[in-house]
């Protein structure tokens, strides 16, 4: 896994990057990752106005903002996305400016298309599900992750999956209007949460 985590942090991006870099994609008429079709260009254009919207709209509330702030060591955050990923679109923003308060925090990017050793390492149910953050310590040991939804999106697409058999386009806008209604609270208690007790038990080990 040492080596896997390695050879993705050569091919890692800052948040603002990974936006340039999909975002000049879909201006070329592509989107990122290895399929290519209109359906993939749709949802990255859809993406795009999510996450422009979010960058500008993200409130992280004073009681996550006094738990980044009381970390007392260094992180990264190794997320894994592709910018046509509604769900990455949701959640990337929010770890943004997670990320951004103190600094504690460094976050990184990378397309699970180009680090399939990556993503095979941090599979959900056997499924190369995105997005997925990978919490490392300074010397890139990790601690733990977390995705590729909050509890709520989950169980949403869970109970969906069950009744109807598949994820169809009814679900897709079922999940949008999820986060929608959520405004990234979840996303961020969960993350913030987790990076705390991770934390904890980094200080109880010794």
């Amino acid at each position: 896994m040492k080596i896997a985590i390695a050879e993705s942090l050569l091919k890692s991006h800052s948040y603002t990057k990974y936006r340039t870099i999909v975002t000049k994609l879909f201006k070329e008429g592509k989107s990122s990752g290895d399929q290519q079709s209109e359906a993939l260009l749709h949802y990255t254009e859809l993406n795009e106005a999510r996450m422009n919207r979010l960058d500008k709209k993200t409130v992280i509330s004073e009681d996550n903002i006094k738990k980044l702030l009381s970390l007392k060591k260094k992180y990264l955050w190794l997320v894994i996305s592709e910018g046509w990923c509604g769900d990455a679109a949701q959640i990337l923003p929010i770890l943004n400016q997670m990320a951004l308060i103190g600094n504690h925090i460094d976050l990184k990017i990378v397309f699970r298309d180009e680090n399939n050793a990556l993503m095979n390492q941090f599979l959900t149910n056997g499924s190369r599900s995105i997005p997925k953050l990978i919490i490392l310590d300074q010397t890139h040991n990790v601690l733990g992750s977390w995705g590729p939804r909050p509890k709520g999106a989950t169980d949403l697409i869970t109970s969906y999956k069950r009744q109807y058999g598949t994820i169809d386009e009814t679900a897709k806008t079922e999940i949008q209007l999820w986060y929608l209604r959520d405004k990234g609270i979840s996303t961020q208690n969960e993350v913030a949460d987790l990076i705390v007790e991770l934390e904890r038990l980094i200080y109880c080990k010794r």
